[in-house]
């Protein structure tokens, strides 16, 4: 008897290409079909065949709360019987712009988007704007949204899906893309060195998400630092997936590095589509109206994104204990499953900060996404399936990083690192 799942995904291919609106959701990566999500609830999802899963996806991080978090389900829709979008100021864009200026360090101005794709594409458009220089520095294996200008040695679905070059980026766009390895701080300087004042900006995640979790090297984030400093390079962090979920302040917070821009995604709308990008006044007083620097969106800064992202936020900025609470459970999930893999003698790297964590199957670290790429990602295929059957719903990618949320119960962990004993490599 065939799944409804299984049904869904049929149908989806005889419409939508491959079936997906994403291509991560295809499981091209770990095989077999998708699942298609009914509902979701606290930490938990629920397929069209009504089973339940154990959620380390978290919508890709924006579900910090967990899912239908009553206060912001209230709250959206109350806000859509006043109406869903009107293509006009609102008090609520302030009322946002404000809360997150007051939580995260170094902006001064915010310019509200529909996606994270479009803040990336926006930040380095302005930083081109405002230095009046074109190449830009990114790293293997980071992910920065789909515009031409990023997809090239791009993490996420092009990791997975083993895309290194796309069909329909020009070679003009390409050429202003310059790419070394996460970490590697010596290959910037070379790179900045062979385009001397050709560069207006690098792009990182100061946490990278797109390649599996992994951690910036002590003395990285403060070397690209001192070097945009020195070279008048502006160094936007792409908090899309860092932001908030790190700390209340993000990444800057949480590493105490700042950021001349930062990009902001769905978690600035508790999951619904939204981004931002703002930075430091002088830089982003380039932006239209103020400058020449043109970026628009009809749907920017929408009443519902709006009024769901700043309830999220609120509730993060007023709850003193959440990200103690949700760092427990992840450091409790981490050394749980490193316990098992150990007993089982399967190699582990498991590379955790925070709410973000990720297990690569490996003796080796994992520092680039070179590294990721040398596990062995066969297992990972065959680890994501056994977890999957015991209801628990990883990302289907080893270049993914895991989001918990502060729904999970002790329980659910305990589930999870059960399940991962029962594991025959």
């Amino acid at each position: 008897m065939s799944s409804q799942n299984d049904i869904l995904f049929a149908k989806a291919q005889l419409h939508i290409p491959g079936g997906v609106n994403s291509p991560v959701r295809a499981f091209k990566s770990v095989g077999g079909n998708p699942i298609f999500i009914k509902k979701a609830n606290g930490a938990y999802l629920y397929d069209a065949d009504d089973k339940q899963y154990i959620d380390y996806i978290a919508s890709w991080g924006p579900m910090i709360l967990g899912h239908a978090y009553e206060p912001v389900i209230n709250a959206i829709q109350q806000q859509a019987t006043l109406g869903t979008s009107y293509g006009a100021p609102t008090e609520l864009e302030i009322n946002m712009a404000a809360l997150i200026k007051s939580m995260a360090p170094n902006v001064d101005l915010i310019r509200m988007t529909s996606s994270g794709t479009e803040a990336c594409m926006s930040a380095l458009r302005v930083a081109r704007g405002y230095t009046g220089k074109n190449k830009f520095i990114k790293f293997e294996g980071c992910y920065h949204g789909h515009a031409d200008a990023f997809l090239v040695k791009g993490g996420s679905g092009m990791a997975t899906l083993g895309i290194e070059t796309v069909p329909g980026v020009s070679e003009a766009v390409a050429n202003d893309t310059l790419t070394v390895a996460y970490n590697d701080l010596e290959a910037v300087q070379h790179l900045v060195a062979l385009h001397k004042n050709e560069i207006a900006a690098i792009i990182v995640e100061p946490v990278a998400g797109n390649m599996g979790c992994i951690l910036p090297a002590p003395g990285f984030l403060e070397g690209l630092r001192k070097i945009c400093d020195d070279e008048n390079i502006v160094l936007i962090f792409d908090e899309v997936m860092t932001g908030f979920r790190l700390a209340k302040g993000g990444a800057q917070q949480l590493l105490n590095i700042n950021a001349d821009l930062v990009t902001y995604g769905k978690v600035i709308g508790a999951g619904m589509p939204v981004g931002a990008f703002g930075g430091k006044q002088a830089i982003m007083e380039c932006v239209a109206p103020l400058g020449k620097v043109y970026q628009a969106g009809t749907l920017s800064g929408n009443p519902i994104a709006m009024i769901a992202g700043y309830t999220l936020l609120n509730e993060l900025n007023t709850n003193d204990d959440l990200y103690t609470e949700l760092n427990a459970k992840t450091v409790y999930l981490k050394d749980g499953l490193a316990k098992v893999f150990i007993d089982k003698n399967i190699p582990v790297t498991i590379n955790q900060l925070g709410s973000m964590i990720s297990v690569h199957f490996t003796n080796n670290e994992v520092n680039n996404f070179a590294d990721a790429a040398a596990c062995n990602n066969e297992l990972f295929k065959k680890y994501f399936h056994h977890m999957l059957a015991q209801g628990i719903y990883l990302p289907p990618s080893p270049f993914e990083s895991w989001f918990l949320n502060n729904a999970l119960r002790y329980d659910d962990l305990d589930k999870t690192i059960n399940a991962t004993a029962t594991f025959t490599a």
